[in-house]
């Protein structure tokens, strides 16, 4: 979970497990290990955490290693078995959560500092909780996309429909007037579809989105308005997702008619596309979809590498200076320079960049200035000159097949990679580098993404 894009769940919610601050933890600890938790705090560094994580008796490393592994649900089941608390223990440690006000001057500040900001009109505002909920609201209620795109339209975060997420990311724009020149509900065919089949206004999307910025809480409000199987949105997901392609998806005509003329020609849709593309990306003929091509165009017109629509070029790629895992490193500074690295390690993080880095006698820092001042591969060769042409290709071919086939020293090692390679393609027993590993996951997580499903 990217909590640098949205907050976590309300300490209020007590959705798993029935109890309060668990749901908003869990969310903390998969931003904790994605490493994209933001400002927000987990564990022995989060008070509400501390006596979650002691009412549940489970201590913060083991709780994050069991979120990186269940999900919610089994979650639940984990907590209650550790918790061994009755109903009636359960329902005084939520009692006292949710009416607890401020006991210290840290806390009293801050509350009324965040209605200062965010309510001055509110006079209910009192307790720990509210103070919290109004500060996460405050904090990402408000999305300016004329200086960043919105989420690319196949994640399915929200409410398990693709670009559903992407719409509440324009309603909460529109909603503070800085849509840019993107298009939101009935001025969008892709909303207007979306809306459709959710059987909801876009009136009363358009303020869920802005009142509910947490993915899984819109997710609950949508999920009491609308009746749709897990079937239904797979369905109307990949027909979404494949609009563009040729030829139509007979299931088109029943989830996405406005994509078809009045005559039912769906050529129409096929010419906007290729003129569209002929704007931005001529030369991408591999853009198919309309999907695909709002993926490329969020990235160009604000010229972002963003990791989290697409994976880093290949750790087999030579393009730059022929050195391997060059060309990826720069991809993954590029997408930390621009907050877009999603999942990924960058630099001293990473087993190979630590090792192109160290080859080439440099430190994360200056790569990272270079990369920021550097727009292309060839700027970028440019300026590693001498760190380049002074290595011969004996010293290049030396050094790549050395990162190119390392392959795990130690059963911690081993279990790591075997492992990894369970969750993404069981089948993939030939699989014994990390490279190979690390092209892999690029691969399977990139379909899985795109899949529709």
């Amino acid at each position: 979970m990217d909590l640098t894009r949205q907050p976590p769940r309300r300490p209020s919610n007590a959705q798993v497990a029935g109890i309060v601050g668990l749901a908003r933890m869990i969310d903390k600890a998969r931003g904790h290990n994605a490493e994209t938790i933001g400002e927000f705090k987990y564990g022995d560094d989060s008070g509400l955490d501390v006596e979650v994580l002691e009412f549940i008796n489970m201590n913060a490393a083991e709780f994050a290693e069991a979120v990186a592994e269940l999900d919610d649900e089994t979650l639940g089941v984990m907590a209650l078995e550790r918790a061994q608390k009755g109903q009636s223990e359960i329902d005084a440690f939520n009692k006292e959560h949710l009416t607890r006000e401020p006991q210290d001057e840290l806390h009293e500040r801050l509350l009324v500092e965040r209605i200062a900001k965010y309510a001055p009109d509110r006079t209910d505002i009192k307790t720990v909780f509210a103070s919290i909920e109004l500060d996460d609201w405050g904090a990402f209620r408000d999305l300016d996309l004329t200086s960043q795109p919105p989420r690319s339209p196949y994640l399915r975060s929200v409410f398990g429909v693709a670009g559903t997420a992407r719409m509440a990311d324009k309603a909460r724009a529109v909603t503070c007037g800085r849509l840019g020149e993107y298009r939101f509900g009935a001025d969008s065919s892709q909303d207007a579809a979306i809306l459709e089949f959710l059987g909801i206004g876009e009136d009363a999307f358009r303020q869920a989105a802005y009142e509910n910025p947490n993915d899984d809480e819109l997710s609950e409000w949508i999920a009491e308005r609308c009746q749709k199987s897990a079937a239904e949105k797979s369905a109307f997901s990949v027909c979404r997702a494949n609009v563009g392609r040729h030829p139509a998806h007979p299931l088109h005509h029943s989830y996405h008619p406005d994509i078809f003329d009045a005559s039912g020609n769906y050529d129409q849709m096929r010419e906007r596309l290729a003129s569209r593309r002929a704007e931005i990306a001529p030369e991408r003929a591999d853009v198919q979809s309309f999907f695909d091509l709002q993926d490329l165009d969020d990235e160009l017109s604000f010229g972002l590498t963003d990791l989290r629509r697409h994976p880093p070029r290949s750790p087999f790629d030579l393009s730059v200076g022929g050195l391997a895992c060059l060309a990826r490193m720069i991809d993954k500074f590029r997408a930390a320079h621009c907050n877009c690295l999603g999942e990924y390690w960058c630099g001293e993080d990473s087993g190979f960049d630590r090792a192109v880095l160290d080859f080439l006698g440099l430190d994360q820092d200056a790569f990272a200035e270079a990369v920021a001042a550097n727009g292309t591969d060839e700027a970028m060769a440019a300026w590693l000159g001498e760190r380049l042409s002074n290595k011969n290709e004996e010293d290049k071919a030396e050094f790549n097949q050395r990162l190119l086939t390392a392959s795990p020293r130690n059963d911690r090692q081993q279990n790591f990679l075997l492992n990894a390679v369970s969750r993404l393609d069981p089948s993939r027993t030939d699989i014994e580098s990390f490279a190979a590993l690390v092209l892999l996951d690029d691969k399977v997580s990139f379909a899985r993404l795109k899949a529709g499903v």
